[in-house]
């Protein structure tokens, strides 16, 4: 059955549905990039919080600002803004319809529905899932890019801007222009510090145009950091067929495991969300949670990503059942990663490493190690290399993290083992291909992109040891490299 409001009283019992009544709300969020993650994370807090009645002003409005968004708007306006979510739990599945998303902005050129919907004065909270790689950070400094050609163009024209930032630029100037108090910027995306970076992205792409109006977004405007986490797979027809089985046709649905968490500084001016009534943490030390996370879950998906997807493993919980794999996983994550990580009130570093073996062996999910493979070159400065320079500074052991980044190297050569093509899997695709060639005479070729190894490009104890690992996985194979780490 196709996912219509007028339709859920046919859907099969199994199905969990809004318990409010959705004429009833009104947006208090505009959110930009409608992709799985939001879908199975934020518009699921704000599904349960309105469906214990509370804070009905503050429903989602959809926004986006490339091209695969207005695919989306049109998909999600064909089924009144719901979404399919499916839990894969071990133990079974489970599938609900959230309708926290109200409307969905239309996707025009300059951006011009966007900055008035952000310009109107009910928004209260602008929110982000634009991807890791969406906030024009130089990977090589760390900081925002104001070179970047998209950065540069919404500079000179700052009232057709292209990008979300300019947008919110534009937006942020219509309100103070009106009297209207600024709106809340508040990123959840997997990056650290993804408050201060969406703040310096912001002010950067003012101050190109208006550097007095910079001051004031730093003076006026809260860029609250948060730490967000649910694994969530891309959509495909095996997604589909799931939905089909509880009698739904939803071209979009999101699948997804049964944890999610979220947990933000408690910084929203204009308001916000009773979230803590449904799981979220509100938290002064944003961070020590979000390093833990991002060094133990992202940094393990990296380990077993590549050593997987080498040796034949297309999905992750396969790659956790391998023998090898999950050897290299725990011994990297215990002797290199662990050291560098602090406690949160909720786990220990320890606990929380044996949750995230348990979450990623979970064979429901169906996560792909290709999609953890997934854009390399923005994912291995956040997620490995900081644990590469704390080992280097400290004197923690990094030979694994080394093999970590010759197996990443090595997949980026194109093919397999047994010759067999692996697809162009990185934005910048060919230019890693030819490093990873030029690396099999000369590794330092790999390690002098400075936009991903940054200070530990030229240290000379690491070049010693990623050159050591690259040989053995060229001339050994993968195998016999990861059983030579393990063995010491």
């Amino acid at each position: 059955m196709k996912l219509l409001q007028t339709r859920l009283d046919a859907l099969d019992p199994r199905v969990a549905l809004p318990s409010y009544d959705r004429t009833a709300l009104s947006h208090g969020i505009v959110h930009v990039g409608l992709g799985n993650f939001h879908r199975a994370h934020q518009a699921v807090y704000l599904d349960d919080l309105f469906n214990k009645g509370l804070d009905h002003d503050w429903a989602l409005c959809g926004a986006g600002v490339r091209a695969p968004d207005a695919r989306m708007r049109e998909t999600l306006l064909a089924q009144d803004c719901l979404s399919t979510v499916i839990e894969l739990g071990p133990e079974g599945q489970s599938a609900r319809i959230t309708g926290a998303m109200i409307d969905f902005v239309e996707v025009a050129p300059a951006n011009g529905p966007l900055i008035a919907r952000m310009a109107d004065p009910a928004t209260r909270i602008v929110s982000l899932t634009v991807t890791e790689g969406g906030y024009y950070v130089d990977p090589a400094t760390g900081t925002f890019d104001p070179t970047h050609p998209d950065i540069v163009a919404d500079g000179r024209a700052p009232d057709a801007p292209g990008t979300v930032f300019g947008a919110i630029v534009a937006a942020l100037r219509a309100r103070r222009e009106a009297g209207t108090p600024p709106f809340t910027v508040m990123s959840c995306d997997n990056i650290p510090g993804n408050g201060d970076v969406t703040r310096d992205a912001v002010t950067g792409t003012a101050r190109l145009s208006d550097p007095g109006f910079a001051d004031w977004i730093i003076a006026r405007v809260a860029f609250p950091n948060s730490m967000v986490d649910r694994i969530t797979p891309a959509t495909t027809d095996t997604e589909r067929a799931i939905a089909a089985d509880f009698g739904i046709e939803d071209p979009v649905v999101v699948t997804c495991e049964p944890f999610r968490q979220w947990v933000m500084e408690d910084n929203f001016p204009q308001g916000r969300p009773r979230l803590e009534e449904v799981g979220v943490t509100f938290t002064d030390d944003v961070h020590a949670y979000e390093r833990m996370k991002i060094r133990i879950l992202n940094g393990g998906h990296a380990i077993i990503a590549y050593s997987g997807a080498l040796l034949g493993c297309r999905l992750a919980d396969e790659a956790m059942a391998h023998p090898l794999v999950h050897a290299f996983f725990r011994k990297v994550e215990e002797e290199e990663v662990l050291p560098h990580v602090h406690a949160v009130p909720e786990f220990t570093p320890e606990a929380y490493l044996e949750l995230i073996d348990t979450r990623f062996s979970n064979p429901a999910v169906k996560d792909t190690t290709r999609r953890l493979c997934l854009d390399g070159s923005n994912r291995q400065p956040k997620f490995i290399v900081p644990s590469i320079a704390d080992g280097l500074r400290s004197g923690v052991p990094i030979d694994g993290l080394a093999l970590e980044s010759a197996l990443w190297c090595r997949y980026c050569a194109g093919t397999m083992e047994d010759g067999s093509p692996i697809a162009p899997n990185d934005p910048d695709w060919s230019r890693l291909v030819q490093l990873s060639a030029a690396a099999v005479d000369r590794p330092k070729a790999w390690l002098e992109q400075r936009s991903v190894y940054g200070e530990i490009a030229g240290d000379s104890s690491f070049e010693v040891r990623f050159a050591f690992w690259l040989r053995r996985v060229l001339e050994d194979g993968v195998a016999a490299a990861v059983t030579s780490y393990l063995k010491g």
